[in-house]
């Protein structure tokens, strides 16, 4: 089950403190994937808990160049309190502790923008039909050396992780992770120069959500002992060797019973697990809004770049949408499914949400998945017939699939959703006519934090 929201007890602060605690930080992703913050004192944290700092409704509309996307439901009038969920409070620095935020409106009901919610809610809606949803996730990021140090580099290789500032980077993160029992799986040299990929072990939705923040929030203090800075955004600099993605992997049970193995399907999944895989891929055009939407996503996406381009699903196939990985002695933690286009520019409580909505869908609606494609889609010998249909590949057909979406409108809510496209359309028409290379550049570091 999903994690629950923690509550206010005067043991946890008292813990705090003994630990040096000075400042508490709670955070919110808004519609373009950004952190935005408060900060309060310790003495605070009874009040950040139970009635929230205030915010105004503008924070859901705040643009990747911290302009503001003024809606006829989001603009200078009204109030929201950001509420700290102590239930994932971690020390992450000297003096300062961090824990995930919702929005809730004044009296202390749900707010329909808080994504955080949304994703609970999806939660709740499948576990009201039986099911349980694990999840997990990649990040993918590039560190730049403030120093202006040439670092030695081979894919997967090992000087990357054996010398340099990259190393005691690397020692420093897992260090650090460890502290606050965040769940590093691997971590290893990635296949472009300075990229890494950290992996996290899968757990319930909501606390892989918050992992996925934690993770950026730890990678950027331990980058900066050593100098360097980490890129999360999708492409880092223009004619980088490699794009940064933010895969999501997920399994789901019923009743306790795997729904991606020990079926009469295709790899042993369940006509249920089948069913999954459809909803996720028919909703798939429609919601690559809601999973890879910014400005600089689209230039990820694309065959040959193993960012899941192509509209299909298959077993290990990196150029598949979705990624079918079996249930074998090489995965411990059973079979489950990857979504490849996901970016970090992406609200990861969104995009989550909007994966096992889709996914929970296609189960109500039995729905029969399309064949598993095998090989590679790129082949040249293959007739234009025979090959997959790519996703939208430019922000404003992204946007335009996500506008006339009704099954984004019933997900996601009106409010929700118009958040999302008011920012979006606004990195779309104030820039649509800068140089790429000034793009990369200037949005670098918009999703590190």
């Amino acid at each position: 089950m999903e994690s629950p929201r923690g509550e206010y007890s005067q043991e946890l602060e008292e813990s705090l403190r003994r630990r040096g605690v000075t400042l508490l930080i709670g955070s919110v992703i808004d519609p373009a994937g950004i952190a935005r913050a408060k900060t309060v004192p310790i003495g605070r944290l009874a009040s950040f808990v139970r009635s929230g700092m205030g915010a105004s409704p503008s924070w859901n509309v705040f643009c990747i160049d911290d302009n503001i996307a003024f809606t006829d439901r989001l603009h200078v009038e009204g109030d929201l309190r950001v509420r700290l969920d102590p239930g994932a409070l971690a020390v992450v620095a000297d003096g300062i502790a961090w824990a995930p935020a919702e929005f809730t409106e004044q009296d202390g009901a749900p707010c329909p923008l808080d994504t955080r919610t949304r994703l609970r809610d999806v939660c709740a809606g499948l576990a009201a039909d039986g099911f349980e949803a694990l999840a997990g996730c990649e990040l993918e990021f590039t560190l730049f050396d403030l120093q202006g140090r040439v670092a030695p580099w081979s894919a997967y290789g090992l000087a990357p992780v054996l010398g340099g500032p990259e190393s005691g980077f690397l020692k420093d993160l897992v260090a650090l992770a460890e502290q606050v029992g965040l769940p590093i799986e691997q971590l290893h040299a990635e296949y472009g120069y300075r990229q890494f990929e950290v992996s996290l072990a899968p757990t319930d939705p909501l606390r892989a959500a918050d992992n996925a923040i934690l993770a950026r929030l730890l990678i950027g203090q331990a980058a900066a002992r050593h100098g360097l800075r980490p890129s999360f955004s999708p492409l880092s600099a223009e004619g980088a060797n490699a794009a940064n993605g933010a895969h999501e992997h997920f399994s789901l049970t019923r009743d306790g019973v795997p729904l991606l193995s020990g079926g009469d399907g295709p790899y042993g999944i369940t006509t249920d697990g089948l069913a999954a895989i459809a909803g996720v891929l028919r909703r798939l055009p429609e919601f690559l809004g809601f999973y890879a939407g910014s400005l600089l996503s689209p230039h990820r996406l694309l065959p040959g770049h193993w960012s899941g381009a192509h509209l299909a699903w298959g077993l290990e196939n990196r150029e598949t949408a979705v990624r079918y990985c079996a249930a074998t002695a090489g995965n411990p933690h059973g079979a489950s499914l990857e979504l490849k286009p996901n970016d970090a520019s992406a609200n990861p409580y969104l995009s989550l949400a909007a994966l096992l909505w889709s996914a929970h869908e296609g189960i109500r609606d039995h729905l029969a998945a399309p064949p598993p494609l095998t090989g590679n889609p790129n082949a040249p010998q293959q007739t234009e017939a025979e090959a997959p249909t790519t996703l939208p590949h430019t922000q404003a057909d992204i946007l335009k699939a996500l506008a006339a979406s009704d099954a984004a409108a019933a997900f996601a809510g009106p409010d929700i959703l118009q958040a999302l496209l008011a920012v979006r359309r606004h990195e779309l028409d104030a820039y649509a006519t800068t140089p790429l290379a000034e793009i990369a550049e200037r949005f670098r570091y918009a999703w590190s934090v």
